[in-house]
């Protein structure tokens, strides 16, 4: 976004950042073989192409090194305010003003705010009777403790998501005993990552097109497995029989293949992609778990039944808060309306980008913009483009700000559940897709070329624009 800002033309503005340095959740993540689930190639910036990624699937200190990097060439650091988190943001009609305040008591006005806090940065812990007694180590995988030797350990992990499946199998040769709780299974297909040779890496820092075309055949050949996600399609079929082969060929006991057999359609959950978990889960010092936790006892977790499974070590691999939206900055808009209470029933948006009673505040990676199968640096950047082309619009019209009219957000928002009420997503299962009530409100509901489509250009009459008296701006419905 402040790159694209820069591009624009404009550089009156600041980054708040909570931590001490960019890279958001490659920053906050580094337990064992953290990496991302989307190729290198395309989990990258359309503008910014690093030819000499190392691997198809790259990993955390890569990544981050990449983003890193993109700060600092694009001359963003001096904009940066650095262990800086916002509490509140209040919409000041009169003036047509943000009125910020930082924790530390700072306050700051801004014309436009602009939200990037993602969707995965508030880790979720799991509430199980007796926690707090347990004399053990614990910690969260977003908050892996180094400093900690888990050589010879008997280590427990609560949850099995995609950051247990990245680093169970790099602490499995390591601990003396691991016992993994399993509440429910999961999919999961071949990953088949590999390495890129010198020779490919120098093909694609000489040859701008070869390097385009091996990003676009990435990009389509992900696009495509958006098919899957309407249950009983041909391929979700295929991905079933992918994901149930790999499972055949690395887990031999057929008790064991029992336990770790979904008994969900395909999609409904996060589908997960690794080569090397099962393996890791048949070693003869690994045990998965499936009775519930009953308790915590200072040197134990006690199961359904009674069994008790001595441990030296808690890891929670159990995600994170995904449906409160912005938590803990508290937004207030016009009229006084909190963010939250008009999200009280599940989080909304227009486009996943701007909420009605808002006023020029935008969202990247907002509601209903999260993917499960393509990248999601694409939607943000379709994002960055609209917000930027709506500011560009203000100017023009010189307004003051921008607000999207409640039956156009109304109007979006209906027939996105109405698509999203086809898909898998909505046959029942639980997930971090949806609030506990079944709302989905982290995925989007189609093939990312149609957000593209649809995120071309602004539809200035969904937006009401004023200014700073409140009074109508010229070309306000143009």
């Amino acid at each position: 976004m402040a790159i694209a800002l820069k591009k624009a033309g404009i550089d009156t503005f600041t980054i708040f950042e909570k931590s001490g340095g960019v890279g958001g959740t490659w920053r906050d993540n580094t337990y064992p073989g953290s990496g991302c689930d989307v190729p290198s190639h395309l989990y990258s910036f359309s503008f910014a192409p690093n030819p000499d990624w190392t691997h198809a699937f790259s990993l955390q200190p890569e990544i981050l090194e990449y983003f890193e990097d993109c700060a600092r060439r694009f001359d963003l650091l001096r904009h940066c305010r650095f262990r800086t988190e916002l509490e509140s943001a209040t919409f000041d009609e009169a003036a047509g003003v943000w009125r910020l305040l930082t924790k530390d008591g700072a306050e700051i006005a801004c014309d436009v705010l602009i939200s990037g806090v993602g969707q995965l940065n508030r880790p979720m812990y799991p509430k199980i009777d007796g926690l707090e007694s347990f004399r053990g180590k614990t910690f969260h995988s977003a908050r892996w403790n180094h400093g900690y030797d888990l050589a010879g350990k008997r280590v427990a992990v609560i949850g099995n998501g995609a950051s247990a499946l990245q680093f169970i199998p790099k602490i499995a040769p390591v601990v003396g005993r691991l016992s993994i709780f399993q509440r429910s299974n999961n999919w999961i297909v071949p990953r088949g990552d590999r390495p890129y040779t010198e020779r490919e890496k120098r093909w694609f820092r000489q040859s701008t097109a070869l390097r385009l075309l091996h990003r676009g055949l990435i990009y389509l050949l992900l696009e495509k497995n958006f098919f899957a996600f309407r249950p009983g399609t041909l391929m979700a079929k295929i991905m079933e029989q992918r994901a149930r082969a790999q499972l055949a060929a690395q887990v031999a006991d057929p008790v064991l293949r029992e336990r770790l057999t979904p008994d969900y359609p395909i999609g409904c959950k996060r589908i997960l992609i690794g080569d090397d978990y099962y393996p890791a889960l048949v070693r003869d010092n690994v045990e998965v778990v499936t009775d519930p936790i009953v308790r915590v006892k200072p040197e134990s977790i006690v199961t359904a039944g009674g069994r008790e499974h001595p441990v030296d070590a808690i890891i929670y691999g159990t995600g994170f808060e995904t449906t409160s939206f912005l938590a803990p900055m508290r937004v207030v808009g016009r009229g006084g309306h909190r963010l939250e209470e008009v999200w009280k029933e599940g989080a909304e948006a227009y486009l996943g980008v701007a909420v009605s009673g808002f006023p020029n505040f935008f969202m990247l990676y907002g509601p209903n913009t999260n993917l499960g199968h393509n990248s999601i640096i694409f939607m943000i950047e379709c994002q960055v483009r609209y917000v930027v082309s709506l500011i560009a619009a203000m100017k023009r019209m010189r307004a003051r700000w921008l607000d999207v009219r409640p039956a156009a957000m109304a109007r979006f928002n209906e027939g996105l559940q109405k698509r999203l009420g086809k898909s898998v997503w909505a046959t029942g299962c639980t997930s971090w897709y949806k609030t506990e009530g079944g709302k989905i409100t982290n995925n989007w509901s189609d093939f990312t070329v149609r957000y593209w489509w649809t995120m071309r250009r602004p539809k200035l009459s969904a937006f009401e624009a004023a200014n700073a008296s409140g009074t109508s701006a010229k070309g306000a419905t143009s």
